[in-house]
């Protein structure tokens, strides 16, 4: 399914993000920035050494990701040219100002994204795995902070959201059909 904003398409696709043949993919790293299980794992086993390599000079350089916060690294053998690492919160029952920094998580991409002059992006459901946070809150927080984004910013051209479940990829097409 996609929607069409400006100049921009939004989809939502189910697969494998690692895959990815657009500019850049989105990990949803951990604060560490070393790798992890999940799509992090995945996005560090697929790219190779040269991804963490990167990493590790980052957080040399600035410490640890904040949640909410990205960086930029190359993508080393995936088939996308850049990975940007993002961190998601921990789902603590919508106390703990998770909403603002899950769409922080969004923003900042989409930022760091247009500095770099990227035009195409691939991301993953940030934060609904192992994270817990609830996958239809963060689906619509997802989908209407990209909305917003490129109604007032028209650099990037084609964002996906790639679902690696079922479940993701049902709820992430629903959220997207108020913007066909």
């Amino acid at each position: 399914m996609e929607a069409k904003l400006n100049q921009t398409i939004i989809e939502v696709l189910k697969g494998d993000i690692t895959k990815s043949q657009l500019d850049s993919i989105v990990n949803a790293a951990n604060t560490s920035l070393l790798g992890g299980g999940g799509v992090d794992g995945a996005i560090h086993r697929a790219g190779g050494k040269a991804i963490l390599d990167e990493c590790i000079k980052i957080r040399n350089k600035q410490g640890n990701c904040p949640v909410g916060e990205a960086v930029i690294t190359t993508g080393g053998k995936l088939k996308a040219k850049y990975v940007i690492h993002t961190v998601g919160p921990v789902w603590n029952g919508g106390n703990n100002n998770e909403a603002e920094k899950l769409k922080n998580c969004y923003i900042n991409t989409l930022k760091l994204a247009v500095h770099n002059h990227l035009q195409s992006i691939s991301i993953p459901n940030i934060s609904t795995g192992i994270y817990k946070y609830p996958k239809r809150e963060a689906s619509e927080i997802a989908i209407n902070t990209v909305a917003e984004f490129v109604n007032s910013n028209e650099s990037i051209l084609h964002i996906q959201f790639v679902c690696f479940d079922d479940e993701n990829y049902e709820i992430y097409k629903e959220s997207l059909k108020k913007y066909v």
